[in-house]
């Protein structure tokens, strides 16, 4: 597997698994998902900004952010805001965050008409280099197809390009 290179496999119908090697310490990969001003540098889809990350990093504490639209080439996407919540179920640093990732809205409220992800991470120390593992499970293969239709793996695939680079600017 290439430095760049994501793998994507879907198991049981209904857990997205996404694996990728990346070309840094595992403690700097870890980091990056850990701290508000790592995330606000990378986190969303190419053209997209985290104007809000809140995050408290603790078992039972909670994640808020805000994905904002800021490239007019993407058209009807252009302004739009996409809000997220997750609430963190374990976290052992720097191996694995484990958590509940949810659509809601500014409030945090979360919006029972788009599937939840029970998202396990974990990160894989390779000499130097980090393999993350990325396990994302649904209640369905219907959730599962609802947010694969919505380009989920698209954007996934472009935040996690846009990790790489950040994490290659802080090397």
């Amino acid at each position: 597997m290439s430095n760049n290179a994501m793998v994507s496999r879907v198991e049981n119908d209904r857990v997205l698994v996404l694996e990728r090697v990346f070309d840094a310490p595992r403690d700097l990969v870890f980091k990056m998902f850990k701290e508000p001003e790592h995330l606000k540098r990378w986190w969303g889809p190419k053209g997209w900004e985290l104007p809000v990350c809140n995050i408290d990093f603790r078992p039972g504490g909670v994640w808020h952010y805000c994905m904002k639209c800021i490239d007019k080439n993407q058209g009807d996407f252009y302004g739009m805001e996409s809000w997220g919540k997750g609430v963190y179920k374990e976290i052992v640093e720097p191996e694995s965050i484990a958590y509940t990732d949810y659509f809601s809205d500014a409030e945090g409220n979360e919006n029972a008409d788009l599937p939840a992800t029970e998202v396990a991470m974990e990160f894989v120390d390779l000499n130097g280099k980090t393999k993350l593992i990325s396990r994302s499970q649904y209640v369905s293969a219907e959730a599962l197809k609802t947010v694969m239709d919505m380009g989920m793996l698209q954007g996934i695939t472009e935040t996690w390009d846009r990790l790489a680079e950040s994490l290659n600017e802080l090397k």
